[in-house]
């Protein structure tokens, strides 16, 4: 049977590195002896040359000097050639006192057999692999690949270095860093040619129109500070993973993607108190309404992290169920997972998956979301199903013992003008009130935008740049609060985590992004200008304000342990009959039709704070 390749390639290296020992030995009494081997040591040399010779082939093989292959030879090669090397000089003159009677051999010779040793073993690997890479003498492999200059010279930069020289697609021509300790430096013979404020320059002088930003675990505001500066250049521009995704594994440094808008608007990593919250969750039953919605969908991926004994997904469309449920059953199939489909608001079916599954914690995340749709023909119904939802829900969990309940809420909340912020609003004010009914505690959890979400702009910007234009923006002035989805989900759930029950939790949003702005980034990122793809403003919609607000008029706020969490000390409900007033008043409407301006005024007198846009 023919042996795998891989074997071959071992047993000629183990054959390569013993003959080096053999040769390292006599040429070790060369050295010693100016040439001139005196006949006496000569007898000495050869009778020992079969046991220097065997003492080397079995501690070569047994310390596993041949897992590795020649062309990727390392640092981490060199280190097991020193060990293996040092064991069989201890372990040569130790077997020449115990055998007798052998001449003695000069104590030089083993001294200097080893270095020899070393410097054959050593020298031969990477004399192979710069063969294989045809970096001898110079030689560039692939003079046809794309040349590109890399912002960033660190250990990702080296990495990116190294996985390119075989790339026939790009060739890095020069590297630029902040770090003025680094100019005149190279890495991996590209030399680093100065800060990144040169990019342009350096740019127009080598003939680059490519830049790759190779910055991962920089903060967000020096990886745009980059990115700015490659697009003032008028470079095109790609990045390396972010640093999570390369430190775990997921891809490798080399994996260049474009620069999306995350890279713009993204902020610095979440950091989240694992431990807490893997206590929080860990061995735990986790129920997630609207699970394949934009939000439901990244909170399940991230329970999924902290090991939960079953996660359970309720949603009402089939295919958005359907889907993530087999993202699960093929990311983790070893996490029991429960595909419910139901209506939040069906009060037999949410009761019946609750008594059945006993979640200990619920994520409410199914709700009506956009201002514009649900201000005039559906005001009704987005009441309907933000209020009544979390009526539903929450009484469930209540009954089923749950421990912990979390409204996912929005920054709309505040100071509602909208049908929508208000019924998320009065949703916050359901969950108050029935805080102290049972001992499930509830926390409700306030932030905005979030990147990439269903039915947000960025995926309509996309569209309208696909089709060429025009980009729709509403107003000039119009700004908004982005964050990530992971970030997002992450901040819910230590939110989740650090609740003692009552508490409206408000994200940490950062600074607002003008909405005209970001479609210009956009247009720019799609490798376009503004007069290949105009901007239209078409005005405010129904119930659109200009700024979103992170507090309600006369809250306070409360510091917590996480940084980018505080907590919102939000006015009580009126009455401790709300749940009560509401579900009676929506029976009643649902009977008899109610009109848009009724809904308002309804929601008006349940929420002082809300002021009807006009």
């Amino acid at each position: 049977m023919k042996q795998p390749q891989y074997l071959v390639r071992a047993l000629l290296a183990f054959a390569h590195d013993v003959v080096a020992s053999g040769v390292a030995w006599f040429a070790a009494y060369l050295l010693r002896f100016n040439l001139d081997v005196p006949p006496d040591h000569l007898t000495t040399a050869l009778k020992t040359l079969p046991w220097v010779m065997a003492v080397n082939a079995l501690l070569f093989w047994r310390l596993g000097l041949y897992r590795g292959l020649w062309r990727y030879a390392s640092l981490p090669d060199l280190q097991k050639i020193l060990a293996a090397v040092f064991v069989a000089a201890l372990a040569a003159p130790t077997l020449f006192l115990l055998a007798a009677p052998i001449p003695v051999v000069p104590r030089s010779v083993f001294l200097i057999a080893p270095l020899l040793l070393i410097g054959a073993m050593s020298g031969s690997r990477l004399l192979y692999r710069a063969w294989k890479e045809q970096r001898l003498l110079g030689i560039v492999r692939h003079p046809e690949a794309n040349p590109v200059i890399v912002l960033g010279a660190g250990a990702s930069a080296s990495a990116l270095l190294r996985d390119l020289a075989n790339s026939s697609q790009w060739r890095v021509a020069a590297l630029l860093d902040d770090d003025t300790r680094k100019h005149g430096g190279a890495i991996h013979d590209v030399k680093i040619v100065g800060a990144l404020d040169r990019a342009g320059e350096i740019a127009e002088r080598m003939g680059v129109s490519q830049a790759i930003i190779a910055m991962p675990g920089a903060t967000h505001a020096a990886r745009k500070r980059a990115l700015d500066l490659c697009q003032v250049a008028g470079l095109r521009v790609m990045t390396v993973p972010a640093y999570a995704d390369i430190v775990s594994g997921k891809v490798s440094v080399s994996q260049l993607r474009e620069v999306e808008l995350d890279d713009l608007l993204g902020r610095d990593p979440v950091q989240l108190d694992d431990a807490q919250v893997s206590g929080f969750l860990k061995g735990k039953t986790v129920l997630v309404t609207g699970a394949g919605g934009s939000i439901g969908a990244e909170l399940c991926r991230q329970i999924a992290r902290f090991a939960p004994a079953c996660l359970v997904l309720v949603e009402n469309s089939e295919y958005a169920l359907y889907l993530i449920e087999q993202e699960f059953r093929d990311r983790l199939p070893g996490l029991p997972v429960i595909a419910a489909i139901g209506d939040a608001k069906d009060e037999a079916r949410v009761k019946e998956i609750f008594m059945r599954h006993a979640p200990e914690v619920v994520f409410h995340a199914a709700a009506y979301k956009h201002v514009p749709l649900m201000e005039r023909e559906n005001a009704y119904q987005a009441v309907a199903n933000n209020a009544l939802s979390t009526i539903v829900t929450a009484r469930a969990a209540q009954a089923a013992g749950t421990h912990t309940y979390v409204l996912v809420s929005t920054d709309k909340a505040v100071n509602p003008t909208n049908v929508m912020g208000a019924s998320k609003r009065l949703a916050e004010m359901l969950c108050q009130a029935l805080q102290p009914r049972a001992a499930t505690r509830f926390v409700m959890v306030r932030f905005g935008n979030v990147l990439g979400s269903t039915g947000s702009v960025i995926p309509r910007f996309r569209e309208q740049i696909a089709r060429g234009g025009p980009v729709s923006v509403t107003h000039p002035d119009m700004e908004r609060y982005f964050m990530s989805i992971p970030e997002a989900a992450q901040l819910v759930l230590q939110a989740a985590q650090l609740g003692k029950g009552g508490e409206i939790f408000v994200l940490d949003m950062g600074e607002p992004v003008k909405i005209a702005e970001l479609a210009r980034q956009m247009i720019r990122l799609s490798g376009f200008s503004e007069q290949d793809i105009r901007i239209e403003f078409s005005g405010l919609r129904p119930g659109e304000k200009l700024f979103e607000e992170v507090l309600v008029d006369g809250e306070t706020t409360l510091p917590t342990p996480h940084p980018k969490l505080r907590v919102a000390r939000a006015r009580a409900p009126g009455s401790g009959e709300l749940p009560e007033d509401v579900l009676a008043w929506l029976s009643a409407a649902s009977s008899g039709g109610v009109s848009p301006e009724a809904v308002r005024a309804r929601l008006k007198d349940w929420i002082p704070e809300y002021m009807p846009s006009q």
